[in-house]
């Protein structure tokens, strides 16, 4: 398989969709195109037909969209359990996951993803920090309802650490001040071995936006 994502500084969605590989622990190849210059979308339509990133390229065809890649890898390598265990667990880890995918519009729009950023922003609008409240809230429900087993949002690490990284990641990047709960789960994430060695290729990157 092959991944084609955008910068691993800001591309927030291709982070989930290489995460999601992590946890199944298959063997891909990475397709690395810089957004934002003039030749990007050309490039990402010889991989992607919606010309954006993520997309994984299998041998029966591309599959994009994070949430659709996810889905597929926990299909195809069901050994690894890429979503928690227990009906309800991954109900709630699923129901979770699409908010992220359709809401949280405030936060993405003036928090965007920047791994090379540490300083806070210079206002913050009263959308975004209601927000940041429901990710607060929605974390320590996870973690009372099902993270006994683990410091992730259900124990072991699955699709919703994954998904709920490239928040961690803003909350971190913009000194977001937080609830003890929530500051202990974004430093879970920066522990995490697969999004560690993401985020130190993109602090690696040349290009900025």
């Amino acid at each position: 398989m092959k991944l084609v994502i955008g910068n691993k500084r800001y591309s927030s969605w291709s982070l989930r969709a290489a995460l999601a590989l992590e946890l199944a622990e298959a063997p891909y190849e990475e397709v690395r195109i810089p957004l934002y210059r003039p030749d990007s979308r050309a490039r990402l339509l010889q991989h992607a037909p919606t010309g954006k990133v993520p997309v994984l390229l299998t041998e029966e065809g591309p599959v994009w969209d994070s949430l659709a890649i996810a889905e597929y890898l926990a299909e195809r390598f069901p050994e690894a359990h890429l979503w928690p265990r227990g009906l309800y667990a991954r109900a709630l880890a699923r129901s979770i996951c699409a908010e992220m995918h359709s809401g949280f519009g405030a936060l993405r729009s003036h928090l965007p993803m920047d791994l090379g950023r540490d300083q806070p922003p210079s206002g913050m609008p009263d959308d975004v920090e209601s927000d940041i409240a429901r990710v607060c809230a929605l974390w320590a429900d996870c973690r009372t309802r099902f993270g006994a087993d683990g410091p992730y949002l259900f124990g072991h690490v699955s699709i919703a650490d994954a998904f709920y990284a490239p928040v961690a990641a803003r909350f971190r990047s913009y000194r977001t001040a937080l609830p003890s709960a929530a500051e202990a789960y974004v430093e879970t994430i920066y522990r995490w071995p697969a999004f560690q060695r993401w985020y130190q290729a993109a602090l690696q990157e040349k290009e900025t936006l």
